[in-house]
């Protein structure tokens, strides 16, 4: 063998091994993405509270650090969805001011009781949504150009309706949903509670994969993930408390992650989401209507723009008609950074939450620093393209 050849050949061994290399690193990467992000928020935590020299991690900031990122929470539990369908929705900020400003001129101008507003508001979003859904799925124009043009439509209802000026004050009542506070003792059963069911999941999870014959996990690793989110939960929980106790929205966001998360793994439903993403004329074919499936998700987006809504509106204190201006990106980047396919028929209702987490804690910190809004903006972009980019990455390996 010639020495020209035996180079070439540690060449190409080297760059296969390159390769594998970086293969290997990614597919780690993809597996255990939930705990990446986790820990890059726990670098981003411990960042800013160098820089603001503790200021960023004491009980109040981080009380309303989680109230301000449940609104992008509850709209990223919806078009998690939406974007696993295959799907998108860019009307969904311009939607949470239009349903969170008829709440509050029900509320003040009209004076109705929290008990007619509140379903009143709630219907009215499911049936937009649908609406929505009905000209996506039924009358064949691309999600993207209705959502576009409700983001238009409805910021125009919205002025419209407000006049072009705040409406305030909403009643106590209202203000409870957004700047109430659940009692300290309430929140301690409920942090054990959460503790205790993630325990019996954890259980029965193993025990339905030994009955099926699946591969299961080495028990030390269960137990270290339920003992490190019991750790996780106390240290929020004592924060909390030592501040007013868990937020109204907070309490929220984590009944609405717990519902959806049981619709997309325990129901026929949640699987035919992903099914829908996945291959869509497959799906049909198989005897699935799809187009319901799509209306149905479209629904649930609208219902979550009129939580959020009124969670935003009860947290001002008024109805504004700014209210949600690019709330549909910070939702879409909520899922995009949290693990959601761009290309549909994966992701989680878990991650998306997290993915909130990543631009809430971003945009705290950043306005705690005083940095200009323009700066905000090109780094939140530039974490949205990453994200993205990394999804990309990880398919075109799984291919």
């Amino acid at each position: 063998m010639t020495p020209d050849v035996t180079t070439q050949g540690a060449r190409e061994d080297q760059m296969a091994g390159g390769k594998g290399f970086g293969l290997r690193f990614q597919q780690l990467f993809a597996r255990y993405k939930i705990l990446a992000l986790l820990l890059a928020v726990a670098a981003i935590w411990v960042f800013f509270s160098v820089l603001t020299h503790g200021a960023f991690v004491t009980p109040r900031n981080v009380s309303n650090l989680l109230r301000q990122m449940s609104i992008t929470g509850m709209l990223a539990c919806g078009m998690v969805f939406v974007i696993i369908a295959g799907e998108i929705d860019l009307s969904v900020g311009s939607l949470l001011g239009l349903l969170g400003g008829v709440a509050a001129i029900l509320d003040v101008n009209r004076h109705w009781p929290i008990g007619v507003t509140v379903p009143v508001v709630l219907a009215l979003g499911v049936l937009v949504g649908m609406f929505n859904g009905w000209w996506s799925t039924y009358r064949r124009v691309p999600s993207f150009i209705v959502g576009l043009g409700g983001m238009l439509a409805f910021r125009g209802v919205l002025l419209g309706i407000t006049g072009g000026s705040t409406i305030a004050p909403v009643s106590d009542s209202f203000v409870f949903i957004g700047q109430g506070y659940l009692p300290r003792i309430a929140g301690d059963v409920l942090a054990f509670a959460l503790f205790v069911l993630l325990a019996l999941l954890t259980v029965r999870q193993r025990a339905n994969r030994r009955r099926y014959q699946l591969s299961v996990v080495p028990l030390w690793q269960d137990v270290v993930k339920i003992v490190g989110a019991g750790a996780i939960l106390l240290a929020f929980v004592l924060m909390l408390d030592s501040y007013g106790g868990i937020p109204v929205p907070v309490l929220l966001l984590l009944a609405l992650l717990g519902i959806f998360t049981w619709i997309a793994t325990q129901t026929v439903f949640g699987r035919r989401i992903y099914a829908v993403g996945s291959n869509l004329e497959a799906t049909r074919l198989s005897g699935v209507n799809t187009n319901r499936v799509k209306l149905a998700i479209f629904a649930l987006m609208g219902l979550m723009c009129a939580v959020a809504g009124m969670v935003n509106t009860a947290r001002l204190a008024a109805g504004s008609p700014s209210a949600g201006t690019m709330g549909e990106l910070d939702a879409i980047a909520a899922c995009f950074i949290g693990g959601t396919s761009m290309r549909g028929g994966s992701g989680t209702v878990y991650g998306a939450l997290i993915g909130a987490l990543v631009m809430a804690s971003l945009d705290n910190g950043m306005s705690m620093l005083d940095v200009d809004a323009y700066w905000q903006m090109i780094v939140k972009g530039g974490i949205l393209v990453l994200a993205v980019w990394i999804d990309v990455v990880s398919g075109s390996n799984r291919r």
